[in-house]
């Protein structure tokens, strides 16, 4: 297996209430992410490209170095959590993107981050 397919990727997702505006299009979630490093040697993520869509197909996308200001190294075995957080302008939307990631030989790839749902409580059933 190579190290790409050795680091996992985990998300959770929380709606906002107290910051979100609903009458003004604003819909503040927040997505808790723990990354684990499943491979043999060291990976550091390097930097970050999301796809965040909301429910009416408008595209952002966002990217940059790191995440949350920090470049984590991750352990064999061990695996890095943040939460961060972004607003849409409906109340249901759908995040994906990938990580870059160096391994501890120089190897640069790309982590996916599986699509994942934004979506207010008992919006959809």
């Amino acid at each position: 297996m190579t190290v790409k397919t050795q680091v996992q990727i985990e998300v959770t997702t929380q709606y906002i209430a107290a910051q979100s505006n609903p009458s003004q299009g604003q819909y503040v979630f927040s997505y808790t992410i723990t990354i684990s490093n499943n491979a043999a040697h060291d990976v550091t993520l390097k930097s970050r490209e999301w796809r965040i869509t909301d429910a009416e197909g408008k595209v952002t996308r966002v990217a940059g170095e790191g995440v949350i200001g920090q470049q984590p190294c991750i352990t064999p075995g061990d695996s890095f959590t943040y939460t961060s957080g972004t607003v849409i302008a409906t109340p249901v939307g759908m995040m994906e993107g990938h990580y870059v990631m160096l391994s501890e030989q120089g190897e640069q790839f790309k982590v996916a981050i599986p699509s994942f749902r934004l979506a207010i409580p008992n919006i959809i059933h």
